[in-house]
């Protein structure tokens, strides 16, 4: 159940892309990665923050703990590729602990702050 929106498969067909994006740059070999000057746990609870806020202004707060479960098991399964992988990927369980950060702080945004970060925006595009 999606929020009251004008557009929400616009907004729904972006999270998606966002979070194919996110796998595909976790999975691409080690030396095909850009260089970004950024820690890569501050990198991973940044992306993992971003998705968390994104799809918390696409849903419900009674949606949030699915939200939450559902990119918890994403970066799980990522790593668990990663593991399996011999293209200078290794599986990290530190990573996990800074994707679940991020989801904790893009839904405590959300909660507290940006939950209805869509309709906001979806207003001020509204044609008058």
């Amino acid at each position: 159940m999606l929020a009251t929106l004008r557009h929400p498969r616009i907004w729904q067909v972006i999270g998606w892309l966002l979070v194919v994006c996110a796998v595909i740059l976790s999975l691409a070999p080690g030396p095909a990665l850009p260089n970004v000057s950024m820690n890569d746990k501050v990198a991973h609870a940044t992306i993992y923050a971003v998705l968390a806020l994104w799809f918390a202004g696409l849903y419900p707060r009674s949606r949030y703990v699915w939200i939450a479960l559902c990119l918890f098991a994403l970066g799980v399964f990522i790593e668990f590729v990663q593991g399996a992988m011999a293209l200078g990927r290794q599986r990290d369980y530190l990573d996990v602990i800074a994707n679940s950060a991020g989801i904790c702080v893009g839904l405590t945004l959300a909660l507290f702050w940006l939950g209805n970060w869509v309709q906001l925006v979806e207003g001020w595009t509204r044609r008058s």
